[in-house]
């Protein structure tokens, strides 16, 4: 995100009217964000995005009248990536949530949470956090777990790993994007330029074969790749 302070101009995709309502208001709360845009379906979502030239968040409901929310996560993260895609859903099952995170979102909150929590989770990804729901997480990590108990990677020395497939350099950054830190931040840590890091970061997300960072994450913990 480039700008410093505030969601920017957002877009919230929502058929509940009264969901719509309500995380407008809560928007009001975080400074530097002007009131946002609204759409109750796929087709107005495109529609509002086809005549909207900026664009820094969009807040995204996945169970919509005519299709799947992710169906909009994708389409922002392959035509305009600088857009910060966020989950906002009733829907907590894990499919879902690594559907969207492979999609690209980069967060993912639960509508039942009270104002309070949802104010501080938008005001976090303000700050360019990338806001997961502590139940939706825990749920993630335990299929992480889950999978890795069931598929260890290979421990053949003859056999090749995720791992071995990434340079030394690419494997320090993808462990300090687990740990939570930004490229501006993995710039000061190594000394590399951000550009160079945001490189390394394409890199590592193609490998991958994810979308965003918190996506990243998930696929190299599922993979074994991080401890």
């Amino acid at each position: 995100m480039s700008h410093a302070i505030g969601l920017g101009p957002t877009l919230i995709v929502d058929d509940d009217a009264s969901m719509l309502d309500r995380l407008t208001a809560l928007l009001k709360t975080v400074e530097g964000t002007p009131p946002p845009l609204c759409a109750r379906s796929v087709a107005e979502a495109r529609r509002v995005l086809s005549d909207t030239p900026v664009l820094y968040t969009a807040l995204i409901d996945l169970g919509l009248p005519d299709g799947n929310g992710v169906d909009i996560i994708a389409q922002l993260h392959n035509q305009r990536p600088e857009v910060n895609c966020v989950v906002i859903s009733a829907w907590e099952e894990e499919a879902t949530v690594l559907s969207a995170l492979r999609a690209g979102a980069c967060g993912y909150l639960l509508k039942e949470r009270d104002d309070d929590e949802l104010r501080m989770a938008l005001q976090s990804i303000s700050r360019g956090g990338a806001s997961i729901d502590p139940f939706v997480a825990r749920g993630i990590l335990a299929l992480i777990s889950a999978t890795t108990d069931i598929t260890p990677p290979p421990s053949s020395g003859t056999e090749t790993t995720g791992i071995d497939r990434m340079s030394q350099r690419e494997t320090e950054i993808l462990q300090l994007v687990a740990r939570g830190h930004s490229n501006r931040e993995i710039a000061g840590l190594t000394g590399l330029s951000r550009l160079t890091v945001e490189s390394y970061t394409k890199s590592i997300y193609r490998k991958l074969a994810v979308s965003s960072r918190t996506a990243a994450v998930f696929e190299a913990r599922m993979r074994g790749l991080l401890r």
